[in-house]
């Protein structure tokens, strides 16, 4: 495993809960400033690490969508033995995972933080070979270190396994179709800035979900990196208010 890729948890001797959900090719250590914030408020935190991520891409590689969504069931199971009260709250993918497993158990709100219904064109997805021709390939999608974050933080993969770009994409259909299914309250979240995930995403869920209760949020000068980005404090206070309320 590499540094970053273990599982946190805070414990604040609260009795509600937050399920933070990591996304793509990342690791919990992504979400543990954030994690930090939610402590500070009152809340248990914790974050589990998606099956295949956190050690290497041949890893990734073996794993499909139903194997990352078991990964946040166990940890919804292991949060609800030590809280009364869940919430859940999804980065990039992990935002996908959270639509999903709202429609599965029982959660008080959800968060999503720019959860990728549409892709960005300039990531080349029109370009993704047929899933029999995947297998064993990998694109090389190397990210910029981000200052000021633990170091952590920026050990993502840099190689990213075709096969499991499949399985993301999948994976975003199968939410688009329960997005009406969606019942809980909601605090949707995107960048303005985001070349990753298209912000038009965040409307189309917003204009989907079931849920009565449901509000957007576009963050300023901010791309995909929600948690990690200089405007993450302004996401965390948002978070933190919309979960209070």
């Amino acid at each position: 495993m590499i540094q970053g890729g273990e599982p946190f948890f805070m414990n604040s001797g609260g009795s509600s809960g937050v399920l933070l959900i990591h996304g793509f090719t990342g690791l919990p250590a992504e979400l543990f400033l954030f994690g930090q914030s939610l402590n500070r408020a009152g809340f248990n935190v914790l974050c589990p690490r998606l099956a295949g991520h956190g050690t290497n891409e041949r890893d990734l590689m073996r794993t499909t969508r139903d194997d990352w969504f078991n990964s946040i069931l166990d940890g919804f199971f292991i949060l609800r033995g030590v809280c009364d009260k869940i919430f859940v709250v999804g980065h990039s993918m992990g935002g996908l995972l959270t639509l999903k497993l709202s429609t599965e158990r029982d959660v008080a709100k959800i968060v999503t933080l720019a959860a990728p219904i549409f892709i960005d064109d300039g990531l080349g997805l029109k370009n993704l070979p047929p899933r029999e021709f995947c297998s064993d390939a990998c694109i090389v999608q190397p990210r910029k270190k981000i200052p000021n974050v633990p170091q952590a933080a920026n050990e993502v993969y840099k190689k990213t396994p075709l096969i499991s770009v499949h399985e993301l994409v999948d994976l975003i259909d199968d939410v688009k179709k329960i997005l009406p299914h969606v019942t809980a309250p909601i605090l949707i979240m995107h960048g303005e800035d985001d070349h990753t995930a298209q912000p038009r995403s965040a409307r189309f869920i917003m204009d989907n979900v079931g849920s009565r209760k449901k509000f957007l949020t576009t963050v300023p000068d901010s791309g995909h990196l929600l948690p990690l980005d200089e405007n993450r404090e302004f996401v965390f206070e948002e978070v933190t208010n919309f979960l209070r309320s």
